[in-house]
């Protein structure tokens, strides 16, 4: 993709992940630790794709790891990590197919919010077909 015009918004392209694998397996191998570098690091790449003064970026995962215990605080942030992936689809000018709903109540089935959210997020660099890190034009917001 050519550099933006003067004033055009870009972003840094999110990373393509094999939503099995971040889903199943890699949690399964560390126990489910990967599940909480996956969190951080899927808002880490949102953050730098859209570039939000406001996106969190640790505070997502530590909510995950540190409030569980108020059932609550988890739900929200689930809740909010699918506003913030189809918030970064329409970023990308695709249509946001991204449900915060469905991904909340998917949480509830063997943990496939997971499967879900990382599907919904891949269709972001399917859009561009560049790699990781490239510098990308997005939509005004």
């Amino acid at each position: 993709m050519h550099p933006a015009p003067y004033g055009q918004p870009t972003g840094l392209m999110i990373k393509q992940r094999n939503a099995v694998l971040v889903w199943l397996i890699w949690p399964f191998i560390t126990l489910g630790i990967y599940t909480f570098v996956w969190y951080y690091k899927i808002h880490r790449e949102m953050a730098e794709f859209h570039r939000k003064p406001d996106s969190p970026v640790a505070g997502p995962m530590l909510v995950l790891l540190l409030l569980s215990w108020t059932i609550i605080a988890p739900l929200i942030s689930i809740y909010r990590t699918g506003e913030r992936i189809a918030y970064a689809q329409r970023r990308a000018g695709i249509q946001d197919t991204c449900s915060p709903v469905i991904g909340l109540l998917l949480m509830f089935v063997l943990g496939l919010g997971v499967l879900y959210y990382q599907i919904q997020l891949n269709k972001i660099p399917e859009r561009y077909g560049v790699p990781e890190g490239t510098e990308v034009q997005l939509v005004a917001a």
